[in-house]
């Protein structure tokens, strides 16, 4: 996602690397500054301007707790952990266990689809979105091996297929035409064929 907005190769080194921290990213991105988003999993970490987070996944949430407690933007989760939700100020939306993949009408769930970024589109309809654009959607290993921007979470296994991910993804795309929704996948290269693919430069 970074090289779409041409953020030098160097930064973007450093910044998988640990290097250098995700809010480094931000000057490049100015041109979402102004747009409803929502991040998910480490997203928080590049500026405030994001104005939700989600995640679904605990194992994140254990390693992220303390300094997304301090994020200013709103926070939301279907993780397993809802208990632990309130101290630290984050909404709680559950799996929907009879739409598990797609779309979820239920305003109180979202259909989990196996994954946190396809989960979050649910988030998005749920709060009016009409047009949706997906930005580093692309389902691929990166050449050093890495499935995930945000890194394993203090995890040593090894990275994952993403078969399993991309099931949910017609389903999603069925559910977004019968509601009336458009999704763009502005993630060139991208796996994800159920959406049209734009390049993020031609829509911004």
């Amino acid at each position: 996602m970074a090289r779409q907005f041409d953020v030098p190769e160097r930064i973007v080194a450093k910044v998988m690397s640990g290097e250098l921290t995700p809010d480094h990213l931000s000057e490049y991105m100015q041109c979402l500054h102004d747009k409803h988003v929502v991040g998910v999993n480490n997203a928080y970490m590049i500026g405030d301007w994001i104005d939700v987070d989600f995640f679904g996944d605990s194992a994140w949430y254990l390693v992220h707790r303390k300094r997304l407690a301090e994020w200013p933007g709103l926070k939301v989760s279907c993780a397993p952990r809802e208990g632990a939700f309130a101290k630290d100020k984050i909404k709680y939306v559950e799996k929907d266990k009879k739409h598990r993949q797609g779309i979820s009408s239920n305003r109180q769930a979202v259909s989990w689809n196996s994954n946190s970024g396809a989960a979050a589109i649910n988030l998005a309809v749920h709060f009016g979105a009409k047009r949706i654009f997906l930005l580093g959607f692309d389902m691929q290993l990166d050449d050093n091996k890495v499935s995930h921007w945000h890194g394993g979470h203090g995890s040593n296994r090894k990275p994952p297929g993403f078969s399993r991910h991309l099931r949910g993804f017609p389903c999603i795309a069925e559910d977004a035409k019968a509601m009336g929704i458009e999704i763009l996948n502005a993630s060139p290269g991208s796996s994800i064929i159920d959406f049209p693919i734009i390049n993020a430069k031609d829509l911004l």
